[in-house]
């Protein structure tokens, strides 16, 4: 299991500030409409439907997400966004992946790689770091609130390749085909969700300490904060003993 999972699923139980709402909305908004690109009906058109399913999920407006929709699909006039993956090595050899929504490259690649220098990264060539990720379907999960055993039978039955816990999280990863079969399998027996998504999973992690893990998840979360960029994959880890201490 990735620390990037473990913090986000922290990060999820603690309130937001309306600002930063606002904020998330615009971004969810742009990948909704991004997603529409390839059409407007979310039945025919997974990523469309993943996209309005975490604009629901963080209670966008109902015709916030209808407007962003028509955006993508030219019904109503909107920004030309293009997709663009930043990727590089945060402090301690940690790979990083930034994808962005952009409609700026000249705005956008000089303020992710200030990020990157900043916290004693530095950014690097197209698929530098790629290689070492895949597209996996992500669920995670409250360890508290759900048995290892109970979440295993049902994950494996309905399409998951593995289930990882650690002592406050657990961790479900399918191949994306099989995303919604494995969420609607969740939801019909009744098993909270934290966070899901398709992301990048890297094979291999690194294992920081402490330090080296406030390090890097200042450097995850600036990017995370920066206006274009929607999601981010990383390949650390951390021990439960350092999450407790990062939750504290």
């Amino acid at each position: 299991m990735s620390g990037h999972s473990k913090w986000s699923t922290i990060k999820h139980k603690k309130a937001r500030l309306d600002a930063k709402r606002g904020k998330n909305w615009s971004k969810l908004a742009r990948n909704v409409t991004m997603a529409a690109k390839n059409g407007g009906n979310p039945e025919d058109n997974p990523r469309l439907r993943l996209a309005i399913d975490k604009a629901k999920a963080d209670n966008m407006p109902k015709d916030t997400i209808e407007k962003a929709v028509k955006k993508g699909t030219g019904e109503l006039a909107g920004e030309d966004f293009a997709e663009v993956v930043y990727e590089g090595y945060a402090a301690h050899g940690v790979a990083v992946m930034a994808r962005a929504l952009t409609d700026n490259r000249n705005r956008t690649a000089p303020e992710i790689k200030k990020i990157f220098e900043r916290h004693g990264g530095n950014i690097g060539p197209s698929n530098c770091v790629g290689w070492m990720f895949s597209q996996k379907g992500v669920f995670t999960l409250n360890a508290d609130e759900v048995s290892e055993d109970s979440l295993m039978e049902v994950a494996l039955e309905n399409g998951a390749e593995d289930v990882t816990s650690s002592a406050s999280v657990r961790e479900v990863t399918c191949a994306p085909e099989d995303y919604d079969t494995l969420k609607a399998a969740l939801e019909a027996a009744q098993i909270s969700v934290e966070s899901s998504d398709i992301t990048g999973i890297a094979a291999n992690t690194i294992t920081l300490d402490l330090n080296g893990a406030k390090k890097v998840l200042k450097m995850i979360e600036a990017l995370e904060d920066q206006d274009d960029v929607e999601s981010v994959s990383s390949n650390f880890d951390i021990s439960d003993e350092v999450m407790a201490q990062l939750a504290e």
